[in-house]
């Protein structure tokens, strides 16, 4: 049997910016415990794509991930001896925390160049709701909307 449930710890906002999307987009960032060069890497990324859209930073990075934030998701349940993909809403934490990680793996994942420059380019395609975290996040919405059918099997 379980024990009890973890306590939610609180991420503190960023120095710079004063806020929590921020922190945790450097969270996601960081390797190594590498804070310092997550935080120029971030705050570099975010300043080149607000110059590149005239917009304000924070403004075109909370575009950026709400562009890129799925609304619903499939689940895997077994009911019967058989698998069912079920889709479920996803919950707002889970939605931005899915948003970032898609942008940083997807940034990560390209080759021949700087990773800063990848994610900038990631977030203005963000933003332009374009690019391949939106691409992502269609395909999961698509899955989802697939398996409706099994919709009636979510508790």
């Amino acid at each position: 049997m379980r024990g009890k449930q973890a306590k939610k710890r609180g991420i503190k906002p960023d120095r710079k910016y004063d806020s929590v999307l921020v922190s945790k987009l450097i969270n996601k960032v960081m390797i190594g415990g590498k804070k310092k060069v997550a935080q120029t890497i971030v705050y570099k990324a975010i300043e080149d794509v607000a110059k590149q859209l005239n917009e304000t930073p924070m403004v075109a990075l909370e575009r950026a991930i709400t562009n890129v934030k799925p609304v619903v998701e499939v689940r895997a349940r077994r009911v019967g001896g058989s698998n069912y993909q079920i889709p479920v809403p996803v919950p707002a934490n889970r939605q931005i925390s899915l948003a970032i990680r898609w942008l940083v793996e997807i940034a990560r994942a390209k080759k021949g160049g700087k990773f800063g420059d990848f994610l900038k380019n990631e977030l203005v395609q963000a933003y332009k709701n374009g690019g391949e975290a939106v691409k992502k996040r269609e395909n999961v919405e698509k899955m989802a909307e697939a398996n409706r059918a099994f919709a009636h099997f979510r508790w």
